[in-house]
């Protein structure tokens, strides 16, 4: 299974935001296990870059970054990316990024605490609650398929 992580799921871990900083944690623990195969949107990493570099020095924003790239694969943003996105725009031409870059890369689910962002999506969209709750669901079910 191919999840992509909205930036704001990937920001509760890094910044401990409760109370949703334990659902991320799960998902975290998941795709380092390797059970899922991860992605973030490029824009999710300038974006995270941008806000941590705000309280940590350039070092410490650098070695945040690398790990993210360790443990995730980028879904990439391009012309045609940014270009179907604006045929995709919603309200939100971010949104509308990072659901194309997910559509582009073939990911099952994005995981997100802002559905109402991707309310068009083709792409399954599901809250970390949701998507944490399905995943368990299927492992438990004994779904022979690759997760």
């Amino acid at each position: 299974m191919k999840i992509l992580l909205d930036t704001n799921v990937v920001l509760d871990l890094l910044l401990n935001r409760e109370p949703f900083s334990n659902e991320a944690v799960k998902i975290f623990s998941l795709v380092e296990s390797k059970k899922v195969e991860a992605f973030v949107c490029a824009t999710t990493i300038t974006t995270i870059y941008y806000l941590i570099s705000k309280s940590l020095n350039k070092n410490q924003s650098d070695k945040v970054i690398e790990d993210l790239l360790q443990l995730f694969n980028v879904a990439q943003v391009n012309k045609d990316v940014l270009l179907a996105s604006l045929k995709n725009n919603g309200k939100d031409f971010e949104d509308s990024v990072l659901y194309t870059s997910a559509k582009f890369a073939n990911v099952d689910v994005i995981i997100t605490r802002d559905k109402k962002g991707f309310t068009n999506s083709k792409v399954s969209v599901q809250e970390p609650k949701e998507f944490l709750a399905a995943f368990h669901h299927l492992v438990n079910s004994g779904v022979n398929q690759k997760i």
